[in-house]
């Protein structure tokens, strides 16, 4: 198996919306107060030009098999961006891409001077959850910022 992980482009946007959706619905992710109401699926290359956002493709024998990013906190005044979107399908699951591209997240929000870095994810993604801590995230007893995730009952954050 081949693994590419790069910058994403606008071409990709119909597939990485498939791709994502396509894990939240695995995982039962509820249809209101998730990532399936953000805006963004419709618009991901779009949605990261900013200079503090970038999202990052993984490629698998030629497609796309998922991504993560990384943003602003929304909803917060504090120095501290979201590592969002990172989701992958099952057959490139537990070979170590999720820590290879959290590393590259994390590089980049460094780089572009953040302070923290916040995760939101769903109680049932256990192995999401390890993979977090295991890069150093820890729990908080409350959400942070104003994403409109209600439904996501957990919460992690990160000094960079």
């Amino acid at each position: 198996m081949k693994i590419e992980i790069r910058e994403i482009l606008m071409k990709d946007n119909d597939r990485v919306k498939e791709v994502l959706v396509n894990v939240m619905k695995e995982f039962g992710v509820p249809d209101q107060g998730t990532a399936l109401q953000d805006d963004e699926l419709n618009s991901m290359y779009e949605s990261y030009q900013l200079n503090s956002s970038k999202y990052y493709v993984v490629i698998s024998d030629g497609d796309i098999k998922g991504g993560a990013g990384i943003s602003k906190l929304k909803g917060s005044n504090e120095n501290i961006c979201e590592l969002q979107k990172m989701y992958f399908l099952q057959d490139i699951r537990g070979k170590g891409i999720g820590s290879k591209l959290i590393k590259m997240c994390l590089d980049f929000a460094k780089k572009s001077g953040y302070q923290f870095c916040y995760i939101e994810t769903m109680h049932n993604m256990i192995a999401a959850q390890k993979l977090y801590k295991k890069n150093g995230f820890f729990l908080l007893d409350s959400p942070l910022g104003n994403t409109g995730h209600n439904s996501c009952p957990v919460w992690m954050k990160l000094k960079l």
